[in-house]
């Protein structure tokens, strides 16, 4: 197969895929979390089923320990972070206020530093923005709360989801053996290495950047909480949930945090202080010990392309594109490397002679050839 009819083929699967996806988006909430839960315990599954346990039975015992784990968290955590993320939201504009309040109590010194010009235009531009980011708080946390509720109360969501995974555990060495034998033999071994590179893409995303985030989730949660802070759980698990966003969720959080620190420990500097400490230890902590640790370079994506892809996917399909951007994003950069490496080595960027056939750069050359020269 040429270089062409190798690009053509994988562009036309991604192009089929995207359709596939925008079409059932409304209905594929539960299958892609089914199939994600099923990924995320093969290896626990495949490890018991390797040191004798039937398949079967290890698949039982792995959907057991999981469904327990999310039992323990609904009954402890889940109500304590529901009344908090409802009083936070219903909170939200009139802490707004306040720090529009605290802001044109700064004013005066404003005015003398800006001049009056400027501060009058500072003063428009405020409110405005204010105004704006008002409703949109408003806006999404009513949709959040929205979502959440009828993804809880949703009977597909909480049945067809572990039905799913069930099945793809105990059918996960079929269906690999299944789609292994479909592979074309001649180019097996080149196709087998690029299903290994996503798995080790995909890996890192579903085990290691979760590991992440239910790490920050649960430090920030638990470090602004014993700072005192109003509705830190929630604003803590916020933040660690939303960091798979680079940049943008730990900005999210840690505005969250100093504008319901600035309402409610001003003048106290020094809790201010305190709440910054602890978003700047996260942020070491994630960079320098958690994500090189548990993720290191196998997603190796940029971090723009991760928000483009997360921003992008979602405006397409919704929440499922949310869950999928990422892990996509992952196939699809290994896809463009493997395209990069093929173009390299082709006749296409090795428009020299004698780079494409070596041989020729010993060959004379017709000028030296003409004059007669010996070695």
């Amino acid at each position: 197969m040429s270089l062409k009819n190798q690009i053509i083929a994988w562009v036309s699967l991604l192009v089929v895929t995207g359709l596939f996806l925008w079409i059932f988006r409304g209905i594929l909430l539960p299958f892609v979390l089914g199939i994600g839960l099923a990924y995320l315990l093969n290896p626990p599954v495949t490890w018991l089923a390797e040191r004798g346990l039937h398949r079967g039975l290890a698949t039982t015992i792995a959907m057991l320990v999981f469904l327990l784990i999310v039992i323990v968290a609904i009954l402890l955590v889940v109500p304590v972070l529901v009344q908090q993320g409802l009083g936070l939201a219903r909170n939200m504009p009139g802490y707004f206020e306040q720090l529009q309040g605290f802001v044109e109590m700064q004013v005066p010194r404003l005015e003398q530093w800006l001049g009056p010009q400027r501060m009058e235009e500072l003063e428009r531009g405020l409110e405005q923005m204010f105004t704006d980011v008002i409703g949109l708080v408003t806006n999404i946390t009513g949709q959040i709360m929205q979502s959440s509720a009828s993804l809880i109360g949703t009977l597909s969501v909480l049945v067809v989801t572990p039905v799913v995974a069930i099945y793809m555990l105990l059918d996960w060495e079929r269906m690999v053996a299944a789609v292994d034998g479909l592979l074309p033999p001649r180019y097996k071994g080149e196709i087998r290495a690029l299903l290994e590179e996503m798995d080790v893409a995909l890996g890192g995303f579903l085990r290691g950047q979760g590991a992440v985030l239910l790490i920050l989730a649960v430090y920030y949660g638990i470090a602004l909480s014993l700072a005192g802070l109003h509705f830190g759980l929630a604003i803590g698990i916020i933040t660690g949930l939303f960091s798979f966003i680079p940049y943008l969720g730990s900005a999210l959080g840690f505005g969250l945090s100093i504008g319901v620190g600035l309402v409610q420990f001003w003048p106290d500097p020094m809790m201010i202080s305190l709440i910054a400490a602890i978003y700047l230890f996260g942020q070491l902590l994630e960079s320098y010990f958690l994500y090189p640790k548990l993720v290191g370079s196998s997603i190796r994506l940029h971090p723009v392309w991760m928000m483009f892809a997360i921003f992008a996917f979602a405006v397409l399909f919704g929440v499922v594109g949310v869950l999928m951007a990422v892990p996509l994003a992952a196939i699809s950069g290994v896809l463009m490397r493997w395209a990069v490496v093929k173009y390299r080595n082709s006749p296409l960027y090795l428009s020299d002679p004698a780079l494409v056939n070596p041989t020729l750069a010993n060959t004379p050359k017709d000028n030296d050839a003409g004059t007669g020269k010996t070695s």
